[in-house]
């Protein structure tokens, strides 16, 4: 069965919070330990300016999940966006262009028991569908040959390289921050 993509309001993504971080903590392979610490954290995130969430949905049962919000100066992830440039040879006019008017694509992510079944580029495409900002930015965990689901997905929709091998204080694994220019994607 094809699962239905449904666009959630801010009151909707709270309620369902505790089902989207499980989906969350099961796809990333992240300690479950961190569930409440997660919980609190994307409850609070419905107060971001432009805040936008999707899930899908099949049999009653959350499958996928994707949200995001536009990006702001005074947000964590801002920081470490501009500290990965600057360690990646300095911001270039094109960053800084970025800096100024993206959304950022804070979590894409598919029951890994549905993985590879194109649920994940239709949640990035209506995440992405109206968004007011030029670009949009993500990270996803480095793996070699970029030989996973994830990777792929990202690729096929155009983001390209802002930085590779971008360490978060706290997780061990190398990131990679993507970017996509909005005005010319195909997706």
């Amino acid at each position: 069965m094809t699962p239905t993509i449904q666009r959630l309001t801010p009151a909707e993504f709270v309620m369902l919070v505790p089902v989207l971080v499980d989906l969350y903590i099961e796809a990333m392979e992240y300690a479950p330990s961190m569930r409440p610490q997660r919980i609190r954290v994307w409850k609070g995130e419905v107060r971001s300016p432009g805040f936008t969430a999707v899930a899908a949905i099949d049999a009653n049962e959350v499958v996928g999940v994707a949200y995001g919000f536009l990006g702001t100066r005074e947000r964590w992830w801002d920081r470490q966006l501009v500290r990965a440039m600057e360690e990646n040879g300095g911001l270039s006019q094109i960053d800084r262009a970025m800096l100024h008017n993206y959304f950022e694509v804070a979590e894409v992510h598919v029951s890994p028991s549905r993985q590879g079944d194109g649920i994940g580029s239709r949640l990035l495409a209506e995440l992405l569908r109206g968004v007011p900002a030029r670009w949009a930015l993500l990270s996803t965990p480095e793996v070699a040959g970029e030989a996973n689901n994830a990777f792929s997905l990202y690729r096929k929709f155009g983001f390209v390289d802002v930085a590779r091998h971008f360490y978060y204080e706290g997780d061990r694994r190398p990131f990679a921050i993507l970017a996509l220019d909005l005005h010319s994607s195909t997706g």
